[in-house]
């Protein structure tokens, strides 16, 4: 399906670039509000977002064409995407709407809309919304007493934090732990640091100085080395490094060493197993994760089911097929007993219990499994497919040969960019070495 606006999570680019203007959002605004007044109530909408300059545009575009279908708007203002898909359900919204370009840089920005139970929109109700985009919506507009109205709600932070703070196990606080925490001077820059002190932390925040320009920038989960470095500095216990929407996290142990997001599913799989909290019989990760990963789950009778890359993948799989616990290598954790996406504070909570409950260190409970030798090249083309060329495809099939079964091997085209990420793991550093360098000279013999 070739869409104009939505990509692979909502709307994102260049703010008042080519496709994200003022005039875009609003439009969006009016024909998503359209698509979603249901009801004789009074309809609303609640909108987040991060830390961005170009949020206020957006925020205030958006706003107008909410209430000009009629939809009354609550403006949560800084916070996390997870927390505006609790804030959906909480408050009983018609709508959520997060205005983030998660871990890009300042100059972009994006649009995620949530439905009324604070699940991401079906590709089905995208494709119907940027139909409305480019149609005629004046026979869609409010007038007098049923133009909507626009209110700052105040205790949606409180809300949050009180929501999260839950998620701990009962009889459970951090009291006694040395905390780094990394906001990315993004949206959780208000809500995380105080969330982990009301639950007993010693709390040293980072990236807590958003400027409108500054998000994600040498700070946070793509930039680890701050985190890392204040860990060392503080002798904390342990740093969690949050993205610019707070979806995602990267934790650092004990010595500053960044903990394998694969490694941070195996703890919290193991820890929902003795707590027989573990649904589905085992997790669900992408096919980028670690072949010891899933060694590691079998070991304890557990299965790993792949999907694609992405986490909207992921949490489809785990909605379809009854798990509760997925995950990327990235960092997006999604426990479903607690959000219905990735949430960085909450996924954090988890590794904290099992840290706060064993008394071990970060470093010796996130050593679940030995990884198997990975290796990940990505191969620029200028145009065309390269991985329909039959000299490529014969290179991976003699390549997967060349691993047999105890090895694997990935090759797919980015989403994104024109790119092909060719990854290869096996017990032999040396055969996937080759296998992968085979496979990358192949590409770029066509490319």
């Amino acid at each position: 399906m070739v869409r104009k606006y939505f990509g692979t999570d909502g709307i994102r680019g260049l703010a008042n670039g080519a496709k994200l203007t003022p005039e875009l959002a609003l439009r969006v605004g009016m024909a998503a509000g359209q698509k979603f007044v249901r009801g004789d109530h009074r309809n609303r909408v609640v909108i987040g977002k991060d830390t961005r300059r170009s949020g206020y545009m957006l925020e205030q575009a958006l706003t107008a064409g909410f209430t000009a279908v009629g939809m009354d708007v609550y403006l949560l203002g800084p916070m996390p995407t997870p927390a505006v898909a609790m804030l959906t359900r909480s408050l009983r919204a018609d709508l959520g709407v997060m205005i983030s370009a998660s871990h890009n840089p300042f100059e972009d920005n994006g649009i995620k809309l949530f439905r009324p139970d604070g699940y991401k929109l079906s590709d089905k109700v995208e494709a119907e919304i940027e139909r409305l985009i480019d149609s005629d919506m004046s026979g869609f507009l409010a007038h007098g007493r049923d133009i909507g109205r626009a209110h700052r709600d105040e205790e949606a932070r409180t809300r949050y934090i009180e929501y999260a703070k839950r998620t701990l196990p009962r009889n459970t606080d951090l009291a006694g732990l040395r905390v780094v925490l990394d906001c990315a001077n993004g949206a959780a820059y208000k809500v995380a640091p105080v969330a982990l002190w009301e639950l007993g932390a010693e709390v040293f925040t980072i990236g807590n100085k958003p400027d409108g320009f500054n998000i994600n920038d040498k700070v946070g989960s793509t930039a680890p080395e701050a985190v890392s470095a204040k860990v060392k500095e503080v002798r904390a216990d342990i740093g969690i490094a949050l993205d610019g929407d707070a979806d995602r996290v990267i934790i650092v142990d004990e010595k500053g060493e960044v903990v394998d997001g694969d490694q941070f599913m195996a703890v919290i799989a193991q820890s929902w197993l003795e707590r027989q909290m573990l649904m589905g019989g085992g997790i669900v990760a992408t096919v980028m994760s670690n072949l010891g990963l899933e060694r590691y789950l079998t070991s304890l009778g557990l299965t790993l089911e792949r999907t694609q890359v992405g986490d909207r993948y992921v949490l489809e799989a785990m909605r379809s097929k009854g798990f509760n616990v997925g995950g990327e290598q990235s960092g997006h954790i999604i426990l479903s007993d607690f959000t219905t996406t990735g949430d960085g504070l909450v996924a954090a909570l988890q590794l904290l219990a099992v840290l706060k409950q064993q008394e071990r260190s970060i470093s010796e409970i996130c050593a679940r499994f030995t990884k198997v030798p990975q290796l990940l090249r990505s191969v620029k083309f200028k145009s065309g497919k390269p991985l329909e060329d039959s000299h490529v495809i014969q290179a991976i099939a003699d390549g997967q040969a060349m691993l047999g079964n105890g090895g694997r091997l990935v090759v797919r085209a980015s989403g994104t960019e024109p790119v092909i990420r060719v990854m290869g793991e096996a017990d032999d550093a040396s055969l996937v070495t080759t296998v992968v360098s085979q496979i990358e000279a192949a590409i770029r013999d066509v490319a």
